[in-house]
């Protein structure tokens, strides 16, 4: 049994209308998605916008209603009433947000916001709180002398160690990371991507690694998951992935990843030229009348792909 186990997850989201504002139907955010983190692996979620990517992890964590299905932790169900007010449930699961410029509350200091967690479940003296911080910004290659700076004094790439250091705060067992550098520039994406694994590796970390960018996805994950509207369309490892792609939506996002290596530009552009070809002739088989992507299909031990019952 991994760390995290998702069995058939379900979130719906009502639509309502008309004057008494009933239910008319219902948006499949989340539709029957599976799957199994191990300890002290990162399991990577790709997918466009919309794709239900963020949901999936918010659902995880709490933050979004479960229709149905299971969320197995250390072999608690989450989605069980009453099981999440556990201190340790929530001591153990925490989330890195998208967002470094507001996931931090502008009108407290660098002390308040990664104390915070430590107030919640810990009991400590101000002497020690104070201690305890410092230790974390440096553990995140922060100055202790930032403490009583705030958010605005800092730079982007600054602010999501920040919130990383909060995240780290209790010493948890996994981290939801919802695109953690997608609103950083470039080169800050790489310190922070390269230091998340340091991180990782310094406290047995598992990662649950929210993006749309399956390049940052195949440096950081052992094992990936592509969602499209709302359900997979492949799983497996990242060789898995990369070496073989089966999904015409998998193929099309690893076409579109640049190749800087003028070695492989040409094999890159027939590669790109025969998915294009593959979609325009092909692409009504993968998916079902409605263009949902069907149910997975095992084709390895760790390959799952979303292929009709022909193949």
């Amino acid at each position: 049994m991994g760390l995290l186990e998702v069995k058939n997850l379900k979130v719906h989201f009502p639509i309502h209308g008309g004057i008494f504002r009933k239910v008319v139907g219902e948006v499949k955010a989340v539709d029957n998605v599976s799957f199994t983190i191990e300890a002290g692996q990162t399991y990577g979620l790709v997918g466009e916008s919309g794709s239900g990517k963020t949901t999936t992890g918010r659902a995880i964590i709490g933050l979004n209603s479960i229709t149905s299905g299971s969320v197995i932790f250390e072999g608690q169900d989450l989605a069980l009433k009453g099981v999440r007010k556990q201190k340790n449930i929530r001591k153990d699961i925490q989330m890195i947000f998208q967002d470094p410029y507001s996931s931090l509350n502008p009108k407290k200091r660098v002390l308040d916001i990664i104390a915070e967690p430590l107030r919640n479940f810990e009991k400590m003296s101000p002497g020690e709180e104070k201690r305890r911080v410092q230790e974390l910004l440096l553990q995140v290659g922060l100055s202790p002398e930032n403490i009583l700076k705030y958010p605005h004094e800092f730079s982007g790439g600054q602010r999501q160690r920040i919130g990383i250091a909060r995240a780290i705060a209790l010493k948890p067992k996994l981290i939801i990371a919802d695109e953690p550098v997608s609103a950083l520039d470039v080169s800050v994406q790489a310190q922070v991507l390269n230091f998340m694994q340091d991180i990782q590796k310094e406290l047995n970390l598992t990662f649950l690694f929210i993006s749309h960018d399956l390049g940052i996805i195949r440096h950081m994950c052992d094992h990936i998951g592509i969602m499209y509207k709302g359900r997979h369309v492949e799983q497996g490892t990242a060789k898995d992935i990369f070496d073989n792609p089966r999904h015409i939506y998998t193929k099309r996002l690893i076409a579109a990843i640049p190749d800087i290596d003028p070695k492989q530009r040409e094999k890159q552009t027939e590669f790109r030229k025969s998915v294009s070809m593959e979609y325009e002739q092909a692409h009504r088989n993968y998916f079902d009348e409605q263009g949902m992507p069907y149910p997975l299909k095992s084709i390895s031990e760790t390959h799952l792909v979303a292929l009709p019952e022909k193949g």
